[in-house]
């Protein structure tokens, strides 16, 4: 596609984003399915190398895998009243199967709380069952009136973690072990995304649950978006669903449990953070395909020498980089560069019949465009090079993102700053305020307290509205 078909992000940033969705063919509207996507090759794989970077992670700190029902009955969220109150306007549910109505409608999961509660109380007898550590990859249905792709889709993939323990102490470091270790370390390394980790205040912490922390990152129109969230859910769902334990002591005790999600929401945040007016940009160690290599010829006796050479300096780059070589012979060169671009792929090696005489080849890195990120590279090296220069882009494209975040976080002192600060980027200042004053706030100027930081001054200030002294310090941002 040609690049004038994106919109600039000047111009209009939410058609800006669809345009990088539609023209890099990364998804496609399910218009038959009200809400819904398809994720096509190009995004799905995305998809992938955040499950594999995630799934690690998540099994390097002793969880395992397991697979739960689609569909959940609807008692099982009546169990819980907070819960079923959170989520009610969001809940699709299947009331006839098999040509009749059923006894009692199935609910298609929203999340898994309920029906893993369930399984779980089965399963926990003992102290010495615990921790039960479990993850599980699944698509979830969130009835959503308003579809954005990968951001708000009715039906969209995520991870699931659902862990039981014997204390709370014991599920508050499970909760913040996934925040930091497991969330926070895969955006900011993975996907080169700074993100804050936080607190959710009582009124933005999840249905049911004790407490909610999330990593909250700053789109480039300045909005913020909840990219991951790690809830300490307290006795409250192990009341519901009776999940008890023998303590050492041979007392019975309600146990602990926590729950903690990412989504393909994190592919838009991966979209808005890193991506320009020339398309989409991927991080190289996101990228399914990391180096693209372009051979240039006119006839066939220049073809076969440059083919000849690209194999020559492609040959120890398997298991060392992902790489793809595009010698379609019915597409010219600049098409290539361009779709290639668009598509993000974060380094470009174009080779012809001089680059084969002067044992060289050009090197284009997708995080500079234009002729300033293009380099004339030997190609003794090349694949020592190529190493190099990924693991620079990875941190160019971190460093920048940090830098424009930084550069739009305002501290203010007054409330009277708090609108201009928000239009603007992330507002932080000092918070005493209370439930009713968020969502005043929230009425007045579409602005939320994304999350208290974990790192606080440890200084006293005064609230910005109430004007009490206070320790706490919290980001108000709009959000997405």
């Amino acid at each position: 596609m040609p690049k004038e078909t994106i919109t600039p992000r000047q111009q209009d940033y939410s058609q800006w984003y669809l345009d990088i969705v539609q023209n890099a063919d990364m998804a496609d509207y399910a218009e038959v399915v009200r809400g819904c996507i398809v994720f096509k090759p190009t995004g799905y794989a995305i998809w992938e190398a955040i499950q594999r970077g995630l799934d690690d992670r998540i099994k390097a700190t002793g969880h395992v895998n397991a697979y739960f029902p689609l569909l959940i009955p609807r008692s099982f969220l009546m169990k819980e009243a907070e819960h079923i109150e959170g989520f009610a306007p969001e809940v699709a549910e299947v009331t006839r199967a098999g040509g009749e109505d059923l006894a009692e409608p199935y609910v298609i999961r929203p999340t898994s709380e309920t029906i893993i509660g369930h399984f779980y109380a089965k399963w926990v007898r003992s102290w010495r069952d615990l921790p039960l550590l479990i993850n599980q990859w699944a698509n979830v249905m969130r009835w959503e009136m308003r579809p954005r792709p990968f951001l708000r889709t009715a039906e969209f993939l995520w991870q699931e973690g659902h862990t039981v323990h014997a204390t709370e102490a014991d599920a508050e470091r499970e909760t913040l072990m996934i925040l930091h270790d497991v969330y926070g370390d895969f955006m900011e390394r993975d996907m080169a995304v700074p993100v804050i980790k936080g607190l959710k205040t009582e009124r933005e912490k999840f249905a049911g649950g004790l407490r909610s922390y999330s990593l909250e990152a700053m789109m480039q129109d300045y909005r913020a978006l909840q990219s991951g969230t790690s809830h300490n859910l307290g006795q409250n769902f192990a009341r519901a669903f009776n999940i008890t334990f023998t303590d050492q002591q041979n007392t019975i005790q309600y146990a602990w449990t926590t729950s903690w999600g990412v989504s393909t929401r994190l592919i838009g945040a991966m979209i808005m953070v890193h991506s320009d007016d020339e398309g989409l940009v991927v991080p190289p160690r996101l990228a399914p395909v990391q180096v693209v290599v372009v051979p240039i010829y006119k006839n066939d006796t220049e073809r076969s020498s440059v083919l000849q050479a690209v194999e020559q300096v492609t040959a120890d780059w398997a298991g060392r980089l992902r790489f793809k070589v595009d010698d379609r012979p019915n597409l010219t060169p600049g098409f290539k560069y361009n779709e290639w671009e668009l598509k993000g792929i974060p380094v470009r090696v174009e080779l012809g019949p001089r680059d084969v005489q002067q044992q060289n080849v050009a090197v284009a890195r997708r995080d500079i465009p234009g002729r300033e990120g293009k380099q004339i590279v030997p190609q003794a090296g090349l694949t020592a090079y190529l190493e190099t220069l990924l693991t620079t882009i990875q941190q160019v494209l971190y460093d920048r993102a940090l830098r424009f975040r930084e550069d739009h976080t305002y501290t203010i002192q007054r409330f009277d700053e708090l609108a201009d600060a928000v239009e603007r980027g992330f507002a932080r200042c000092y918070w005493a305020g209370s439930s009713e004053d968020e969502q005043r706030i929230q009425s007045d100027l579409k602005a939320t307290i994304r999350v208290i930081p974990l790192e606080q001054p440890g200084t006293a200030g005064t609230c910005i509205l109430t004007g009490k002294e206070t320790t706490q310090q919290v980001i108000f941002g709009r959000a997405y």
